[in-house]
């Protein structure tokens, strides 16, 4: 591997570094649930409070990480971080989709953006080593779909983004307790 780091070894530089990446679901979950707020006051803005929410998980991620003991930032060199920039830039593009498809109906961008989430955490078990995202994924795609059949609103599809995040984040900060390293 890149750097003389084993890839157990970068899956454990960014599990330390993160939290095991319960930090970015906690705050994910946490705009998820802003949105929802939003969307049930003034659904008009509920696009723009997931939008620039979005901007916050990342560092909000690091400062959380940080303020439980662990740096929020992962070794230079880390193999990984690669894997990471492109999951990112993965996502931006997909906003692009998101709005889009909101052209035609306003519920169908935070669909869009659950399934692009969804897509993300596949990609976080590689990241983190942690098996748990596959379940996370699948529990957002599947909410996704389900909810699109059923024609749910705005705030019925962000506030179950921010709960199925909110789960996740504490059994990946339970995971993480039990098994993680320090």
């Amino acid at each position: 591997m890149n750097g003389g780091m084993s890839i157990e070894q970068a899956q454990a530089n960014m599990r330390h570094a993160y939290y095991g990446g319960a930090t970015g679901i906690a705050i994910s979950g946490l705009v998820w649930l802003i949105a929802a707020g939003t969307a049930f006051l003034a659904p008009a803005f509920a696009v723009v409070a997931l939008f620039i929410g979005g901007m916050f998980i990342h560092p909000g991620a690091m400062m959380l990480s940080k303020w439980l003991g662990r740096p929020g930032t992962h070794e230079k060199g880390n193999p990984l971080a690669q894997l990471a920039v492109e999951s990112t830039v993965w996502l931006l593009l997909a906003i692009g989709v998101a709005f889009l498809a909101s052209m035609q109906r306003a519920e169908w961008f935070f669909i869009a953006m659950m399934l692009t989430i969804a897509g993300r955490y596949f990609t976080f078990a590689t990241l983190y080593g942690i098996r748990l995202y596959w379940a996370c994924g699948a529990t957002l795609a599947v909410g996704a779909f389900a909810l699109a059949g059923l024609n749910a609103p705005t705030t019925t599809i962000t506030l179950t983004g921010g709960l199925v995040e909110m789960v996740f984040a504490a059994v990946v900060f339970a995971h993480e307790r039990k098994w993680g390293h320090s």
